[in-house]
This record gives structure tokens, sequence and C-alpha cells, in this order.
């Protein structure tokens, strides 16, 4: 009778395990964005800009 191959056998659950945790994370990663999209629809991947600040065209005071 073949001797089992633990060291197989336990890489292969291991892998298993990273993929999990890895496709949980990309999980985590989509809802976090749907919802930040949900509370700000205006936004997509636009960077708010700040309308406060002086505008570029001035020159500088010297």
């Amino acid at each position: 009778m073949a001797k089992p191959n633990y060291s197989f056998a336990k890489r292969q659950r291991d892998l298993a395990k990273e993929q999990k945790k890895e496709e949980k994370l990309q999980r985590k990663k989509a809802t976090a964005e749907e919802e930040a999209a949900a509370l700000n629809p205006d936004a997509e991947g636009e960077v708010a800009t700040d309308e406060t600040a002086a505008p570029k065209d001035q020159a500088p005071d010297a």
C-alpha cells in the first residue's frame, strides 16, 4: 500500500486557503467601492477640487 503524501495535501490546503482569502479581499474591496459610489454618485472617478484656492491664472505677488 502507498504512503500518503502529507506535505502535498498540506500544500493544497494552504493554496486553497490563500485563494479563498484573496477572493474574500476582492469581494470586500468591491463592496467598499459600491458603497462609496452610492454615497457620492457625482464623483465617478473625479478628484474633488478646492474651489476656494486662488486661480492659477493670477500672477504671484513679487
